[in-house]
């Protein structure tokens, strides 16, 4: 199972790319746990630090296809370094005024959200000029879906570690320090330095004028529904079940299900079309949903949310692939930014869905909205398959073979055979 995943790690600059790619969105995977710590330790309520944690959420929904776009254009030294430091200051500027003047407090964190670097997509539009083949670029979309479970379990663990050493205020300072170090080490690596998109069509609506990739964003509004709704059902029945600890159990169990489903997913080969594939792993994690909704005891509940988890992974690095091929000419970096951005926009309206859910109905009725969501998506993909089963540009591709003279003569990859 791992010898794909060592053939990847072994390519020339591929740790560096991977781990620095990792480390620089650290600040963004930790960005909602960091600013309610320190809301809560500058004396300010729930409510606030909640608001604060939605308009940083909702501003890196903005920027990220916004800065995609711009790193299409102009190259991604010139623009992921800036926007990092960026990022970065404007936390502090929030971490040393704190929450008093509060207009500052919201200025300076929709600063921070609106200029993340869009690092996610970039490592993706930086893997068929580092790999070269197509199933070697297919496994490191499911390499790089696994490690961001990873990044998503492990990040907040080192917020609460440098909160209990230092102070809320310190994580939010080292976090996006590191997070910078992190975008640096990756816009001077070579390939970063390197790469140039296709030339693209002068239009407006850039990566959204594909269907296809309108359709696979549609779907994934749902899939993330489905995953945020999870975390706010989950609460009440920690509540009834031994409380913080329980929760924290489930919300690791989500997490490692994907983890173990993309490494078995991206270290085997597979045939067929990736559009069809996306259905069947759709399905399934709509199915893996509904288990939540017996509530058994804590060991068994935990496990059902392993299985829920199962699949995410799996959708998510299909999901790339298929962007790959539908993404418009020249706007490759911009169109994998715009499936992460809808994915965390469906999970913002996840939980603010569920809750009310779960205020009328209680954690039964709030289990029933991933499930739901999960069928949602499902039928989306459905309804739209001949769209998605159309053939695309492969930006990602056709974009390395031309910057690469060493590959001038090599055919065109085609969507196929992994991941």
């Amino acid at each position: 199972m791992a010898a794909g995943y060592l053939e990847i790690l072994r390519a020339r600059h591929a740790v560096r790319l991977l781990t620095g790619t990792l480390v620089g969105r650290l600040p963004n995977a930790t960005a909602a746990i960091a600013i309610v710590l320190f809301v809560r330790a500058e004396g300010g309520t729930y409510s606030l630090a909640g608001g604060l944690a939605a308009v940083y959420g909702v501003a890196n929904a903005v920027g990220q296809p916004v800065l995609g776009r711009l790193v299409d254009v102009h190259g991604q030294p010139r623009v992921q370094l800036p926007a990092a430091v960026a990022s970065a200051l404007a936390m502090a500027g929030f971490a040393f005024a704190g929450t008093d003047p509060l207009p500052l407090a919201y200025a300076c964190v929709a600063a921070a959200g609106l200029f993340t670097p869009p690092l996610e997509g970039g490592l993706r539009a930086l893997w068929p000029s580092v790999l070269g083949k197509e199933g070697q670029v297919h496994t490191a979309y499911a390499m790089d879906a696994v490690a961001q479970e990873v990044m998503f379990t492990v990040g907040p663990l080192l917020v609460t570690l440098c909160v209990s050493l230092w102070s809320a205020q310190a994580a939010l300072l080292v976090v996006n320090a590191v997070g910078v170090l992190g975008a640096l080490s990756v816009v001077v690596s070579p390939p970063s330095r390197a790469w140039r998109s296709a030339p693209r069509a002068a239009h407006w609506l850039g990566a959204l004028r594909s269907s296809g990739l309108l359709a696979l964003l549609g779907a994934f509004l749902f899939v993330g529904i489905a995953l945020g709704s999870i975390t706010v059902a989950s609460v009440p029945y920690a509540d009834e079940h031994g409380g913080d600890g329980v929760y924290g159990w489930m919300m690791a169990g989500v997490g490692l299900g994907a983890l173990l489903g993309g490494s078995v997913y991206g270290a085997r080969l597979w045939r067929g079309e990736p559009a069809v594939r996306l259905r069947v792993l759709v399905a399934l994690l709509a199915v893996c949903y509904l288990p939540l909704m017996v509530m058994p005891g804590v060991v068994a509940m935990v496990l059902l949310t392993v299985l829920a988890g199962v699949f995410l992974a799996p959708a998510i690095a299909c999901a790339f692939v298929l962007v790959d091929r539908h993404a418009p000419r020249g706007t490759v970096t911009e169109a994998f930014s715009w499936l992460v951005t809808t994915f965390t926009v469906g999970a913002s309206v996840g939980t603010g869905l569920a809750g009310p859910v779960v205020e009328a109905g209680g954690a039964l009725w709030g289990f029933a909205v991933p499930g739901a969501a999960g069928g949602v998506s499902l039928l989306v993909l459905v309804v739209t398959r001949r769209v998605l089963a159309a053939p695309g540009g492969g930006a990602v591709v056709a974009a390395s073979l031309e910057n690469d003279p060493n590959r001038a003569a090599e055919p065109r990859f085609s969507s196929g055979d992994r991941a």
